[in-house]
């Protein structure tokens, strides 16, 4: 008797897409931007002369580097996504890990977006707007601005054709 016939067959392929490239510098340049209220204060602190000089100011720029150099490639590392016939799965998370399957016949709409510094590297977000209140919007940032273009007619296609 053979156990492996009991067991599902799974039809998704479970190989994740990887973002593009690119979206590392952008969540660099966001942490660079997101750490510098944090490195004025221990500036304002160190310069208080309170305590000995570099006791303050050391061990933050520290942190700082290893989160500017580590946090954006492991938050890269950890998204990806996978585009089906009829759906779309995105995985993300570092601790927790997130795994959501949008199935396109509960798409309302479809937005790419892009702030500047995406702009400026070439990448947008691809934004998938479900009926529902929870996930009733699914983000899927890194992606090369013409493949999130693509995607999002590939989508709108779907739709289309769904509903006629």
């Amino acid at each position: 008797m053979d156990k492996t016939s009991d067991l599902p067959v799974t039809s998704v392929d479970d190989t994740l897409t990887e973002l593009h490239p690119n979206h590392v510098k952008v969540l660099r340049v966001k942490t660079i931007m997101a750490s510098l209220p944090i490195l004025v204060a221990a500036l304002i602190v160190e310069s208080s002369a309170v305590l000995p000089p570099a006791v303050i100011m050391a061990p933050v720029a520290l942190l700082v580097v290893l989160a500017i150099l580590r946090l954006p490639l492991r938050r890269h590392l950890a998204r990806g996504y996978v585009m089906g016939a009829d759906r779309l799965r995105v995985v993300r998370g570092i601790w927790v890990r997130r795994d959501t399957v949008v199935p396109f016949s509960r798409v309302q709409h479809i937005d790419v977006n892009q702030g500047p510094i995406e702009r400026f590297y070439g990448i947008a977000t691809l934004t998938l707007h479900t009926a529902g209140t929870h996930n009733a919007s699914v983000n899927l940032p890194g992606l090369g601005e013409d493949l999130a273009r693509q995607m999002r007619e590939d989508i709108r296609q779907h739709i289309k054709r769904e509903s006629v």
